[in-house]
């Protein structure tokens, strides 16, 4: 097997969890094929077969990507509320 290959929990539905990678390709898989208790927005490294399929049932959630990414994307939201004016869009 190759190295760990990156992916983002982005949403789960009825027992599947769409999955991200970092270069934007998603992927469907069983919720039971995670490790559990996994959650919308964890980040999970995964391991890679000979021939580039990832073998998930190697996933785990690397803590300290997901804290990272968790506040990185609120820090950003943060900056948008600053610059929004409020009120309602007039069309």
């Amino acid at each position: 097997m190759s190295a760990d290959r990156v992916y983002v929990v982005d949403r789960i539905e009825h027992r599947q969890a769409v999955l991200v990678d970092d270069q934007g390709a998603t992927f469907t898989v069983s919720t039971k094929d995670l490790p559990r208790g996994v959650n919308e927005g964890a980040v999970l490294l995964v391991k890679l077969e000979a021939g580039g399929n990832p073998r998930w049932d190697t996933a785990r959630v690397d803590q300290a990507e997901t804290a990272r990414r968790h506040a990185e994307a609120t820090d950003r939201l943060e900056r948008l509320k600053k610059r929004d004016p409020g009120g309602d869009i007039a069309l």
